[in-house]
């Protein structure tokens, strides 16, 4: 008796020859295709070049001659993959293969003839001649076989009509993908670009029918339900754009993935979805250069403190990339120190030397593990972030972001640390909260550490991240889905936004642009209004939630600063990341009662 699976490896190698016989018999008719072009073309050449006289023609040498264009053709194809099927039909590379083997008939044979095509009784200007009328005949058709096979491939009747917004590659690509694809769930019936010089041009046989503004006509004329967003790396703005446009004309926003996704293997540009939040607030692309700078990474012993959370788990994962000796992570908080441990090195065991349990208010703990594991660079991105709930327990904010910062600065002082850099926000600039002031110190203790070193110790500041644990987005979203209502504290109240892969790369890249005691600040470009990011989530929602206003707590800001009022930023190394200083605060100086009264007098001023 036949096992099962004796059976299926039969099959198998029964398919596969079978599929490499069709695969060989296609390409040996091309080949035929191509020879008898030859043929043809070196007969033509022959009858126009003799004005149709055929008496004086050597048959024996003309047919050695077609001979030896076949042969150099089949090699020279071979060779460029021309008939081997590495090439798409009808694709660039196809024809770049094409021209090759053609050129490789007239240099060679066509040089051998022009030499020797008196001895050989052969008109010496033959494959002159031949050349591109043999090139011509391929060409037309390999044309004739696409032309069949894309008018072959009809739309599945359930089809969705659809624009695809961008004339550019990616739309001609998306087109391409659509026309080709008889399953595919949408159907391309136009175009549209805000480039004037695109306006009434047709890509892969679709029109261009007009611009964004143009899009309630277009949606009305032609019927569409879909808009496929074709713009590489679409920003925030333009998305918003597009969505506001869409909604007025009701078809569904379909986004591709970030670019950078698509070349990290996160995601592939078949994977078109619904446009997001995300997308319509916090998408911007960001050049940040990183790899330029990051080689202070490679090679040395990098410790991350707040390694599980949102940032500093994304910071672990970027700086990984870059092949430090050793990859340290720290934190107080278990849990969260395996899920990035899993999302690093594929597994939670936490019984390696990798992962580290520590508070950084533990100043000797902080200090013995700096002492044991000697870092060289250190990312500082442990501490309390939440405005509302620091303003009611403010000894909080003092003992983590203003002590504990100390304790790893020291730690790192003890032990020769070369870059340190803390992870700070834009609440510091101008501060109006305990949050802002706790953070704004850690800066200050920063630069005075950087100051008595004499290494790189400096800050990053930015605005609020999209996705981490705790942030507005994941808040907005379970309010909805219990059915609201919806609390903002201010119709009017703005913040920038930022992704946390942007954060990430930023702070990267800190380190090595940043001089010691300044402070980095990334352009985030225009903020937002919160009014309506929830009224874009309610509707992208399809639920009816009411929004109700609360008003601002005590500390909140309407609008967020980054930079603050005695600050002056530079752009000097990177046009989206402004430099600037902060005064030195000695640590000698600091006394948590004093502290925490002069913080009360500046938000009660900040008020009044």
């Amino acid at each position: 008796m036949f096992s099962s699976d004796a059976v299926n490896r039969a099959l198998v190698k029964v398919i596969t020859s079978l599929r490499a016989q069709s695969s060989g018999v296609r390409f040996s008719v091309q080949l035929a295709i191509d020879s008898s072009a030859w043929v043809a073309a070196i007969a033509a050449a022959v009858l126009l070049r003799l004005d149709f006289d055929l008496s004086s023609v050597n048959m024996s040498a003309l047919a050695l001659a077609c001979l030896a264009a076949i042969l150099v053709q089949a090699l020279a194809g071979w060779f460029s993959h021309l008939y081997r099927g590495r090439h798409a039909q009808g694709s660039f590379g196809e024809v770049e293969a094409l021209v090759f083997s053609v050129m490789a008939v007239v240099l060679l044979v066509g040089g051998a003839v022009a030499v020797f095509g008196d001895s050989l009784d052969v008109l010496r200007s033959l494959f002159l001649i031949a050349g591109p009328a043999a090139l011509l005949a391929m060409g037309a058709v390999r044309y004739f076989k696409r032309l069949v096979l894309d008018r072959s491939v009809v739309s599945d009747s359930r089809a969705e009509l659809a624009l695809v917004y961008g004339a550019g590659d990616l739309g001609s690509d998306i087109l391409r993908r659509i026309h080709n694809d008889p399953d595919s769930a949408f159907k391309a019936v136009g175009l549209i670009d805000d480039a004037p010089s695109r306006r009434k041009k047709w890509i892969n046989r679709v029109p261009v029918l007009g611009t964004g503004d143009d899009l309630a006509q277009i949606v009305a004329t032609t019927g569409v339900t879909v808009l496929i967003v074709a713009v590489g790396n679409a920003d925030a703005v333009l998305l918003r754009k597009i969505s506001n446009l869409a909604l007025v004309s009701d078809v569904r926003v379909l986004v591709f993935p970030p670019l950078n996704e698509i070349l990290q293997g996160k995601s592939r540009l078949r994977d078109l979805r619904d446009i997001s939040i995300e997308d319509l607030i916090g998408r911007s692309p960001l050049d940040t250069r990183v790899e330029s700078v990051a080689g202070y990474l490679t090679g040395k012993r990098v410790l991350v403190t707040g390694a599980g959370g949102s940032i500093g788990a994304e910071l672990c994962r970027q700086i990984r990339r870059f092949g430090p000796s050793e990859l340290i992570m720290l934190d107080h908080d278990e849990t969260n120190l395996q899920s990035t441990q899993i999302s690093i090195l594929g597994h939670g065991l936490l019984d390696t030397r990798d992962v580290v349990l520590a508070s950084i208010r533990d100043r000797d703990n902080i200090l013995q593990i700096f002492k044991d594991r000697r870092p060289e660079v250190v990312f500082h991105a442990a501490a309390l972030k939440h405005l509302p709930m620091l303003q009611q327990y403010p000894v909080e904010a003092w003992e983590t972001n203003v002590l504990g910062t100390l304790n790893v600065l020291k730690a790192a002082r003890a032990v020769g640390v070369e870059t340190f850099v803390n992870i700070s926000t834009d609440k510091a600039a101008n501060p109006t909260s305990v949050l802002g002031h706790s953070k704004r110190l850690a800066e200050q203790l920063t630069a005075w550490a950087g100051m008595q070193s004499g290494e790189r110790y400096l800050s990053v500041r930015f605005g609020n991240v999209i996705g981490s644990r705790g942030s507005m987005l994941p808040t907005f979203s379970a309010l909805i889905e219990a059915g609201g209502p919806l609390t903002i504290t201010h119709p009017d109240v703005t913040r920038y936004f930022m992704t946390i892969l942007e954060a990430c790369q930023l702070v990267v890249q800190a380190g090595g642009i940043g001089d010691t005691g300044e402070v980095l600040i990334l352009d985030m470009g225009e903020p937002v209004r919160i009014d309506d990011v929830a009224r874009k989530m309610i509707q992208l929602s399809g639920r009816d939630v009411t929004i109700v206003y609360t008003g601002l707590r005590p500390g909140e800001k309407l609008h967020e600063e980054l930079v603050g009022t005695d600050e002056v930023g530079d752009n000097r190394v990177h046009p989206k990341i402004s430099h600037a200083r902060v005064p030195i605060a000695d640590p000698s100086d600091l006394e948590k009662a004093s502290w925490l009264r002069s913080v009360d007098e500046r938000i009660a001023a900040d008020v009044a």
